[in-house]
């Protein structure tokens, strides 16, 4: 592999929020190429010619006209992808997923159709029967900076939610370390998280709550949402988890409210966080007294976090990502350099 002759890939759910944000990172990616486009369902315009992902997208207009085809499995695999990415609806990737895999293909999905090892969450949380459980044993979980060893040798990769990586990031480290104060039963007393996220998270649907004049910062998915067993599972401690609506494009701010245990001080969780993270290319921990903002982070595959611990041991975590670069297409091409073999910051912005 060279510049070259870069690796082809695929992305099927070109059409969406995701898919237009990683086309935008492949194209300046010098070790792959994409060599097709395909939609999530039927792509055709009148007259039965697709549309070109430059009409779709305007501001690509010139860099990036392929057409965008329906999605075929073996129209795909007969482009011979490194990798193949889904920007798909879950039931979509529960189907082509499989499929994809029988082919000998590595599949980067960026739904939620592989992440959890409980399939009855996919009841609970998602409305429909997972009809590959055996996939969810075998799927590796995308979240590069808790599995990259995993991640390296995976065919299925279940790239990392965009909420439970602003939360799951700051949150896991404290969790295996012991910082979280327990009741008299010996259970964590659980966080409780506040996270907005920008509109874009919705996806590219035409809603009315979504409308321009329409959107307002607003609670949603009270004690519901889909997200929720994903953080649990991979934070490792089961939480209190609200998210909201912001009146802005993209970006998610999480606060996180924890009780430490006796003995933890501000420098202590510091340390851990640093020790955990310190050599982290897109992880920035914040000086003390500075907080992250969505518009710094906005455009970049990069988490910044900041804290503060009381004299009562209540510590506030805040973190700050892009929902549609390190909370999906930038963490799904981070995972694909690992698979590849490839330097792991490639074609992803850090500011």
């Amino acid at each position: 592999m060279t510049a070259t002759n870069p690796i082809p890939v695929a992305i099927i759910g070109a059409s969406g929020y995701s898919g237009a944000e990683l086309a935008s990172l492949l194209l300046a990616h010098p070790h792959v190429r994409i060599a097709g486009l395909f939609g999530s369902g039927k792509s055709e315009k009148s007259g039965g010619l697709p549309p070109t992902f430059d009409e779709v997208f305007a501001n690509f207009r010139n860099a990036l006209q392929l057409p965008v085809h329906t999605s075929d499995v073996d129209v795909i695999a007969r482009l011979k992808p490194g990798a193949v990415f889904l920007c798909t609806p879950h039931e979509a990737s529960l189907e082509l997923a499989p499929q994809l895999l029988a082919r000998g293909l590595t599949v980067f999905d960026l739904s939620a159709a592989f992440r959890l090892r409980d399939a009855s969450a996919y009841t609970t949380f998602y409305g429909f029967t997972h009809t590959h459980t055996q996939l969810l044993e075998t799927s590796v979980y995308g979240l590069a900076e808790l599995h990259r060893k995993q991640i390296a040798t995976a065919n299925l990769i279940a790239v990392a939610g965009c909420y439970p990586t602003s939360i799951i990031l700051p949150l896991a480290p404290l969790v295996r370390a012991g910082a979280i104060a327990k009741d008299a039963d010996g259970s964590f007393r659980r966080p409780i998280i506040d996270a907005t996220s920008g509109v874009s998270g919705a996806g590219r649907k035409a809603e009315q709550r979504l409308l321009f004049c329409e959107v307002s910062q607003q609670a949603y998915g009270v004690f519901k949402h889909r997200h929720q067993p994903e953080i649990d599972a991979y934070a490792g401690i089961s939480t209190y988890f609200t998210p909201h609506l912001g009146p802005y494009d993209r970006g998610i701010l999480s606060t996180i409210h924890i009780e430490l245990s006796e003995g933890w001080t501000e420098q202590r969780v510091r340390e851990t966080l640093h020790s955990a993270y310190g050599r982290e290319p897109f992880i920035h921990l914040c000086k003390a007294g500075v907080w992250p903002a969505v518009k710094d982070v906005a455009h970049t595959n990069r988490v910044d976090i900041a804290l503060a611990v009381d004299a009562r041991g209540h510590c506030i975590i805040s973190s700050a990502i892009d929902n549609l670069t390190k909370g999906a297409a930038g963490q799904a091409v981070q995972c694909m350099n690992i698979r590849l073999g490839l330097p792991e910051v490639t074609a992803l912005p850090i500011a």
